[in-house]
């Protein structure tokens, strides 16, 4: 990040703590930004190199907020969010559910003074959108606000799509896409790697990414983020869908798939029984292209990103282990993506660079196949880099680095000239190792939770890890089980 972003996102962060005394968290006062970023972006359209048509409503412009103060402010601006929301493309679906969370008018009038000194679209939509990118992963760090779980670490996203390498003019999609890390991630990869006629360069703005993200605060988040980014106008068609994805079968197929469907394994929704007490009911899809029924949340993305796939389509997804070695729905789904894609990489990823606490997860690759009497899958090749590894978020957080390996042994030019750096003899410590179809099928639950390594915390007390580390394994440890245990006490208070 440059110096001068760098300045840029220590000033608009600098208003968080006095807003947090009087009551307002980091996602809320992110939501004012983005209304105002967007409102003062639209503005600088409508002037001079670009003299775009005003998109706006007459009267709720930036210009409207600029000469107002005090309680007039703070009227007009609510006033303003319920005008707008009802607005179409983009600019509706922005602001929609929008309310002013910041009822300090003096300190409205504050942001909006250090928003207008800025002339945003001169930045270049890289700047732009690493300042956004940044406020996203500072409001992703704040423990309270749970923001996290919509943020998957960009060095791993990165990753993923090296390993993919999406083409121009091939569609992109996200069931579950949280702030748009993905999108982005893809986006800066073929805007790196290719050079865009006009009709691509068309086509990489407004027909290239789709997806689904049902919180709306999350959902104005990723819009906004891909607008910052040069992704969509306007008064773009809206490409983010606030319907739930699991509901139905998707109308359209997708060339690739990237995705981190959201933590936790049940689906379930919210509602207000006769007693006006909150509970939660689990839901199951009933869905005739599935191949299980099952509450478990993250069997039924996985379902249902297959058949999102075009026949040629690729995805690379994040899975926590219990996709892996569930039994029941989880055996019928793992045994169906052998048999019916070629699913032929595993990568294991370590605890410590999610900010959900606790959370063991892996990248699952598979490239959709058409229908065939014979499994598709010949060889999954897993590369372990969870035993012996040890990140955490401020001290040690995941850096790309850390993945070149993998996507070295990953080999995304060939996959038929892979190499394994596991050898029994000379190096039963190495971290790539492939497994036979055959073999596969022949673990207990067809269970694709595999590893090899000697874990050296339990062998060698001398090889330790620091005293920070260990308490915050302990720490994850105790979250997830506390979690299980959760879940355990809801079904049986539910099965009473």
């Amino acid at each position: 990040m440059s110096k001068n972003t760098s300045s840029i996102v220590s000033k608009v962060w600098s208003f968080c703590n006095p807003l947090r005394d009087v009551g307002v968290g980091y996602g809320d006062y992110l939501e004012q930004l983005t209304y105002l970023l967007f409102l003062k972006m639209a503005d600088e359209y409508v002037k001079p190199p670009h003299n775009r048509e005003n998109k706006i409503p007459a009267g709720f412009g930036w210009e409207s907020l600029t000469n107002k103060k005090g309680a007039e402010l703070e009227l007009h601006y609510s006033r303003l969010l319920r005008e707008l929301s009802s607005e179409k493309g983009i600019l509706g679906q922005i602001f929609v559910k929008s309310q002013n969370k910041i009822q300090d008018p003096a300190m409205l009038a504050k942001i909006i003074d250090m928003i207008h000194l800025e002339q945003w679209l001169v930045m270049g939509a890289d700047v732009k959108g690493d300042i956004y990118e940044s406020l996203l992963e500072q409001n992703a760090q704040d423990v309270k606000s749970g923001a996290g779980q919509y943020f998957t670490p960009r060095p791993l996203i990165k990753a993923m799509v090296e390993c993919i390498r999406p083409l121009p003019n091939k569609t992109i999609a996200d069931p579950a896409c949280g702030t748009g890390g993905f999108f982005l991630a893809a986006y800066d990869y073929l805007v790196a790697n290719n050079k865009f006629d006009k009709e691509q360069n068309k086509f990489l703005k407004n027909s290239t990414f789709y997806g689904n993200e049902i919180v709306a605060s999350t959902r104005r988040l990723a819009l906004m983020n891909l607008f910052l980014h040069n992704i969509g106008d306007i008064d773009s068609a809206n490409f983010i869908s606030p319907a739930d994805a699991l509901i139905a079968a998707s109308p359209t197929t997708y060339d690739y798939i990237l995705a981190n469907p959201p933590f936790g394994k049940k689906s379930s929704q919210t509602f207000t029984n006769e007693e006006g007490e909150q509970e939660k009911d689990d839901l199951t899809y009933n869905r005739q292209d599935f191949w299980a029924t099952t509450s478990n949340k993250q069997l039924n993305f996985v379902q249902h990103i297959r058949t999102m796939l075009k026949t040629t389509g690729l995805a690379a997804v994040v899975v926590p282990d219990n996709v892996l070695f569930e039994g029941g729905a989880g055996e019928t789904v793992r045994k169906k993506l052998l048999e019916t894609t070629d699913l032929h990489t595993i990568l294991r990823l370590p605890t410590g660079i999610f900010y959900a606490q606790g959370v063991k997860a892996n990248v699952i690759f598979f490239d959709n196949k058409p229908a065939s009497k014979t499994a598709w899958t010949k060889e999954v090749w897993v590369y372990d880099y969870r035993t012996n590894i040890h990140h955490t978020l401020k001290r040690n957080p995941l850096k790309f680095e850390d993945l070149k390996d993998f996507i070295e042994c990953y080999n995304p030019l060939n996959r038929n000239k892979r190499k394994e750096t596991f050898n029994a003899e000379t190096n039963p410590e190495g971290r790539f190792r492939k497994f036979s179809y055959e073999e596969i099928i022949a673990r207990d639950k067809t269970s694709l939770d595999i590893s090899w390594i000697k874990d050296k915390s339990l062998a060698d007390l001398d090889n330790l890890p620091d005293p920070e580390i260990l308490a915050e394994d302990i720490i994850e440890n105790l979250e997830a089980g506390l979690a299980s245990f959760r879940e355990i006490a809801a079904v049986l208070s539910t099965s009473k």
